[in-house]
């Protein structure tokens, strides 16, 4: 006879490691200076769609709320892309302590920010509804996007 195995709570989904040419590029355009840093950052995210922190960061740096809006919604759903190909089954726990989650945890937080600054306010609470299911101990001043 099998030992039965019990589930320790809910499972939790760890996204892979962005690229070290994607990080490495990221951080060098983040540097830029002032003037040049969001031009920078959205060539990152021209040569790597599918990076979920250039999203974040390119949300981050938007010129206006509707910008930012259209950037995080983008590394939203490219980050609900890489959950389900990394297994998730649409619940459990994506947490902020895996550095590779926090591009997507950035997304939906600037995603939550950018709706309650175009009024968009049940949207703004079912982000922070999700972003309080995935990680428990969520906080809005935890974001660490870069300025």
């Amino acid at each position: 006879m099998s030992p039965v195995r019990l589930s320790a709570g809910l499972p939790e989904t760890v996204l892979p490691e962005e690229p070290e040419v994607v990080r490495s590029g990221l951080e060098a355009a983040l540097a830029q200076p002032g003037e040049r840093r969001r031009h920078a950052v959205a060539d990152v995210v021209r040569s790597e769609p599918r990076s979920l922190a250039a999203w974040a960061a390119l949300g981050s740096l938007a010129r206006d709320d509707v910008e930012a809006y259209a950037c995080f919604r983008v590394g939203y759903h490219r980050g609900l892309d890489a959950l389900r190909a990394a297994g998730w089954k649409g619940s459990g726990l994506v947490t902020w302590e895996h550095e590779s989650n926090r591009g997507f945890l950035r997304c939906l937080d600037g995603l939550r920010s950018s709706c309650g600054a175009i009024g968009e306010h049940a949207e703004e609470e079912r982000c922070v509804q999700f972003l309080r299911q995935l990680d428990p101990s969520w906080r809005p001043d935890r974001t660490g996007i870069p300025a």
